[in-house]
């Protein structure tokens, strides 16, 4: 298909939850990994790993992985308020594409596992001030900075291949489970499971709150005019 620009990809890439049974061939799914690692990663480790699952015995035994995850979102979510941005309608439609994928998650043509390989230290952890090892207790929540720029990086090599997608995490609460079924060795974490295929439903437009609702200029409270 005819390659679109950036900001026109950026503007339309909606989260797709529902997908056609064509299979997507090898060489585009290349392409969507390429495009993944050229994204940024601390200190440049490049420690990410992506696992791609195309066996449909193996997405089977991932999507009732992601089943019992979603048994756990829709008990989270049993007294969710709705956000103020959003209508009663489009929250329902979000919501009922959200519980769709949770049964369907199997039938994407093709998974992908967007994964961190922890790297340890070379040579002894050196000596920290405490307020220092303190502050390191932040790195835990801080890792996915290393992974989610390549996501990003897919789900728009994505929408430019006419390929729909979208991030999910709740596969996580099994984590060892995913793991075992994948083989994946104990220093490698799963950071997002993404289904891609060629979507039943359509791209974009993308509707989000105002950046002068959300962005600060100099203070929080100060709303930027820009």
């Amino acid at each position: 298909m005819a390659e679109i620009g950036l900001f026109e990809a950026i503007y339309s890439a909606r989260s797709l939850r529902r997908f056609k049974p064509d299979p997507v061939p090898d060489e585009v799914i290349t392409k969507v990994l390429d495009a993944a690692i050229r994204a940024p990663s601390g200190s440049n480790q490049q420690s990410w790993e992506f696992v791609i699952v195309k066996d449909a015995t193996q997405r089977k035994k991932i999507g009732a992985v992601y089943q019992k995850g979603g048994a756990i979102l829709k008990a989270l979510y049993t007294d969710r308020v709705k956000p103020e941005h959003m209508t009663e309608d489009t929250y329902k439609k979000l919501m009922a594409s959200a519980y769709y994928l949770i049964d369907h998650m199997a039938d994407a043509p093709v998974l992908l596992l967007a994964c961190l390989k922890q790297v340890p230290l070379s040579g002894p952890p050196p000596k920290l001030p405490p307020e220092v090892a303190a502050a390191m207790k932040s790195q835990a929540r801080i890792s996915g900075s290393s992974i989610y720029p390549a996501v990003q990086n897919i789900i728009l090599a994505c929408r430019g291949l006419g390929l729909g997608t979208v991030l999910t995490t709740i596969h996580t609460f099994f984590e060892d489970e995913v793991k075992q079924i994948l083989g994946l060795p104990p220093e490698v974490m799963t950071y997002a499971l993404m289904p891609i295929g060629y979507p039943q439903g359509k791209f974009g437009p993308i509707k989000r709150r105002p950046v002068s609702e959300v962005a600060y200029l100099d203070n929080y409270g100060k709303h930027w005019k820009g």
